[in-house]
């Protein structure tokens, strides 16, 4: 039941009728007596930057969930920017600090890191392939580096964007050994495709899985298919694998957080959750 009191959740972007976000957040919401809720709120890209200081002028503004188009130019309006958010590139959350500032950070890769560590496969001091260097490809990175990685490889078909992502990670972490210029996966233990292949059917496959270790965890963004040629290849080999679905709901608990909410579990968010992937 909305009521006065109820704290408000946006969640801003352009057009809405894609947003998943009120079918997951609000049955939990609900199941816990917690009295917020998740709003889509459609914002054209021209009006954002105006809009989004206004809507937190709001008394009853809790934060925002921020997606497309608006990920790139959040980064920029906000007053406090996390690491992650900047070496992103981009920002998908936003608050109101204790001193009324305006906080920003990256959830994608969050969500992507926790799903991995869920799984038990470590992070920390180990090698990772991501391929991609776009906007969830940089967040993944960036969040993979805080993980404490020991050599991360970057590769995206536009060497520059790579490479450019590469230094703002040796800036942030510059105990990390870095690469770019290469997507053959042989020797890393995660090997992420952060990429859109394996979105169609007659895409090509982002790398060669004959070359992935058998020991090794791959990781997938693509959301529109659970098994994508890439993941049905690398669980041919024995590896363990991670669905581009397990970020989205992973991430979750991580912006709960942000917001000052309770965490709760990935299963307790699946189980109730008004929508099914």
């Amino acid at each position: 039941m909305i009521s006065g009191t109820t704290r408000l959740i946006a969640h801003v972007g352009y057009p809405t009728h894609t947003f998943k976000s009120p079918m997951i957040y609000n049955p939990w919401f609900q199941a816990r007596g917690i009295d917020a809720v998740v709003v889509p709120m459609g914002c054209k890209a021209e009006d954002y930057p105006q809009f989004i200081r206004l809507l937190f002028r709001l008394s009853n503004i809790g934060g925002a969930l921020i997606t497309m188009p608006h990920k790139v130019t959040t980064q920029a309006l906000a007053d406090r920017v996390s690491v992650t958010a900047r070496i992103a590139g981009a920002a998908n959350g936003l608050r109101l600090g204790p001193d009324g500032a305006l906080e920003a950070d990256m959830f994608d890769g969050e969500g992507f890191v926790r799903g991995v560590l869920n799984k038990g496969q470590p992070v920390q001091g180990r090698s990772a392939l991501v391929v991609g260097a776009g906007g969830v490809g940089s967040a993944i990175a960036a969040s993979l580096a805080r993980a404490g990685v020991a050599r991360l490889a970057l590769f995206d078909p536009n060497a520059a964007t790579a490479q450019a992502l590469a230094g703002r990670i040796a800036a942030a972490y510059p105990g990390i050994a870095l690469q770019t210029g290469s997507n053959d996966p042989a020797g890393f233990d995660l090997v992420v495709n952060a990429s859109p292949l394996g979105m169609n059917a007659d895409d090509p496959l982002p790398l060669d899985p004959a070359r992935i270790d058998p020991t090794a965890f791959v990781g997938e963004v693509v959301l529109k298919t659970e098994i994508t040629p890439l993941l049905a290849a690398a669980r041919a080999r024995g590896c363990r694998y991670q669905i581009g679905t397990d970020m989205l709901f992973e991430q979750i608990p991580a912006y709960l957080e942000f917001f000052g909410f309770p965490k709760p579990s990935v299963a307790e968010l699946r189980e109730g959750a008004a929508i099914r992937y």
